[in-house]
């Protein structure tokens, strides 16, 4: 009988453990890009806010940092406050294994969101992310598709060493170098906001220096929107009977409409809502399990898609379409 009332005490000693350990709600630390970078950001934003709250059992610390040093201070800080967990979604995909190391030694998990890092996937519990590169590649298939005599680029890059700037950007670079038809006729870059005002003093300095283009490759919605800024502001025309094919990233709602209306041509889908997987992830592991399901780089990859103008649906608007 004592024996058994010994045993008892212990668990019970060992569970007001635990309860002391959360008391507060699992300790989270989540490291994020400007919300207003992108109607696809401000999604992303609010659909982690939406889910790690106090009464979904965490203590949720959230840090807007766009620049890969805050980003790296904020996770510094972090882990000296003994937070349980990491999420971070890297504004520059390396110069992060110190700090993943000292997040590892101090044992707090960390999981990446939207953008990879390239480091040991060791120095991560997991990824749930898109495969920024498959976009690019269905980006410049379908552009391939059209079988145009001369592809003339404009091509307008977001935040330089961001893992949506690296995979949306290669693919088209290869084929330039690749193909006699395929010219960049200009390449720019929104910079670290994916500037939409950026976007227009890169298409007019075009304009402006007597440089032809046919094709807009933005890779954001914002950045696409700038650039028809500059097209319209100079009679050019765009869209399916215009003479310059406009694509954008992200799929927000009011872009694939500029596409169902004909004066877009392509938007590849980017989906930012990675927080509900998390969660089931955090709480499998609070709970004593394994995370299953994912791939050789720990990742769980978004399935995503590219919509044309000419085939694009007020159903695909509501279903796939971000923001109102």
């Amino acid at each position: 009988m004592k024996k058994l009332l010994t045993l008892v005490l212990a668990l019970v000693l060992c569970m007001s453990i635990v309860t002391v350990a959360h008391a507060d709600g699992i300790k989270v630390g989540i490291i994020n890009l400007d919300p207003a970078e992108s109607g696809y950001r401000e999604a992303n934003v609010n659909d982690l806010y939406s889910v790690f709250t106090a009464d979904n059992g965490y203590d949720a610390k959230f840090v807007t940092a766009p620049t890969a040093d805050k980003q790296l201070e904020a996770a510094n800080t972090f882990i000296t406050e003994g937070v349980d967990y990491i999420l971070v979604s890297a504004a520059e995909t390396t110069g992060w294994d110190e700090t993943l190391e000292a997040a590892k030694d101090a044992g707090i998990g960390v999981f990446l969101f939207d953008r990879m890092i390239e480091c040991d996937p060791e120095l991560y519990t997991a990824a749930v992310v898109s495969d920024m590169r498959n976009e690019g590649v269905t980006a410049v298939a379908w552009l391939e598709s059209l079988g145009l005599e001369e592809y003339n680029v404009l091509h307008i890059q977001g935040q330089l060493g961001s893992a949506a700037q690296i995979g949306r950007s290669e693919p088209l670079q290869e084929k330039c170098e690749a193909d006699e038809k395929w010219t960049m006729v200009r390449e720019g870059t929104g910079g670290d906001s994916w500037d939409p005002n950026e976007a227009r003093k890169i298409a007019e300095a075009a304009i402006n220096a007597g440089e032809k283009f046919n094709i807009v490759y933005a890779e954001n919605d914002g950045m696409a929107q700038g650039v028809v800024a500059a097209l319209d502001a100079n009679g050019i025309t765009h869209g399916v009977e215009g003479d310059v094919i406009v694509m954008g990233f992200d799929c927000n709602k009011w872009a694939l409409r500029e596409l169902l209306a004909g004066n877009w041509n392509y938007d590849g889908q980017c989906s930012p809502f990675q927080a509900a997987l998390i969660d089931e992830m955090i709480k499998t592991l609070e709970a004593g399990g394994e995370i299953e399901g994912l791939n050789e780089a720990k990742q769980i990859i978004n399935d995503e898609k590219g919509f044309d103008a000419r085939t694009i649906t007020e159903e695909d608007i509501a279903t796939y379409g971000l923001g109102e």
